[in-house]
């Protein structure tokens, strides 16, 4: 087994991403995916699509289920139908005021004379905020549209839910720098955890690490998965109070968002020396994720790779092995098509950008995973992290 050397992680460089400029190298992608498409403008409808379109990002978004925006792109006009509320905040990101159509009650005064003062009461609802803004797209447009349309359009639109997913699938190069930042700040935090980790230490002092750590970055935390002993087997569970004891494993599985862009990264540490089980089971997940890195270049299915890493790691000994997926995609959301999963016939391409995983749970036992982040290139992937991915060893 060899024993990882924990050190207080380097300052992690923030990318030099105008990210202006990259929003409006998104908008003239959909709008050249647009050309190619069977209609001629598109209503995106999830908060990943619109800010995907727009480069906004609401703050109510991550705070109200309720909360609706919706972009209408064209090939040569964009709207943002969003709640009173988010006008302003939009506006300040440069999008056109006359190109903003709110809904809603919120109130803006305004020392300059700016219509958004005005915005309250213009429209009762999302829905009608929207037609607003198709009748100012102009007549005669077949409309796609993303996700179920039932209640929000009162016109004929296609499913444009495939279409988008696959603009979006395939990253600019401002978009991975923005990826590989983020999940270089997860790795970062939990670098930083198991620096300071020693006997006594709970789940919730090593998720405030990592926490910090992401802050100082610049990211927002926003999933924590840190467990100890038992719990590391509880695949999505809230940090505790519990005590990490000698010879136990510590699962992390945390993300974070920077500049509107996911991490999500899997680590796996013990407190003292592992023992023969830990060690061979580790080894075997560690296998099965290599062999997936192997094995992933253009043309390779998702399907593909999830057998490949199936086989790995029942190979090293785990054996029976069983998983929904081992991967996912990742940009805008968290979890983005392709999943790396059985039945998943999509080609791999490059720029697109996945989490690969092979994670192991046993209740009563305890839980491991190793993941890591990359980008498909023409001839392989490039990882994202340059970190140890063996189990790490903490002194005990």
């Amino acid at each position: 087994m060899k024993e990882s050397v924990i050190e207080t992680p380097a300052a992690v460089a923030a990318p030099q991403v105008d990210e202006r400029d990259l929003t409006a190298r998104r908008l003239a992608r959909l709008r050249a995916a647009l050309e190619a498409a069977p209609f001629d403008a598109v209503v995106l409808t999830t908060p990943e699509s619109v800010f995907y379109a727009t480069g906004y990002r609401a703050v109510a978004g991550a705070l109200f289920r309720a909360h609706r925006m919706a972009a209408v792109v064209t090939g040569d006009d964009l709207w943002l139908v969003c709640p009173a509320a988010d006008t302003a905040p939009a506006a300040e990101l440069g999008l056109p005021e006359d190109r903003l159509i709110p809904f809603g009650r919120f109130y803006f005064e305004s020392a300059n004379g700016s219509p958004l003062a005005l915005a309250a009461d213009r429209h009762p609802g999302v829905e009608a905020a929207l037609a607003t803004a198709l009748r100012a797209a102009g007549p005669g447009l077949t409309l796609g549209v993303e996700g179920p349309a039932d209640g929000l359009l009162d016109v004929p639109a296609a499913d444009a839910t495939g279409w988008i997913t696959e603009v979006r699938g395939v990253k600019l190069p401002g978009e991975v720098e923005l990826l590989r930042y983020a999940a270089r700040l997860a790795v970062a935090g939990v670098e930083a955890a198991l620096a300071v980790a020693a006997p006594g230490v709970t789940e919730r002092d090593l998720a405030r690490t990592v926490a910090e750590t992401m802050i100082a970055g610049g990211a927002e935390p926003r999933f924590l998965v840190v467990t100890t002993g038992p719990r590391s087997a509880l695949a999505d569970a809230h940090p505790a109070d519990r005590v990490w004891q000698p010879g136990e494993l510590a699962r992390f599985d945390v993300g974070c968002q920077y500049a509107g862009y996911w991490s999500d990264i899997g680590r796996t540490a013990v407190l003292g020396e592992p023992d023969a089980t830990q060690a061979r089971r580790y080894a075997a997940i560690l296998a099965g994720l290599d062999d997936q890195l192997a094995a992933a270049r253009p043309g390779v299915t998702a399907e593909e790779v999830f057998d490949v890493a199936m086989r790995g790691v029942r190979a090293g000994g785990v054996d029976p092995y069983r998983r929904q997926h081992c991967g996912h995609g990742i940009g805008t959301a968290v979890y983005e098509a392709p999943i790396i999963a059985p039945g998943a016939a999509t080609p791999l391409a490059p720029g697109m950008t996945f989490c690969f995983e092979t994670p192991y749970y046993e209740i009563g036992w305890g839980g491991m995973m190793v993941e890591d982040t990359l980008a498909v290139t023409a001839d392989g992937v490039d990882l994202f992290v340059e970190s140890p991915r063996e189990l790490t060893v903490v002194s005990a």
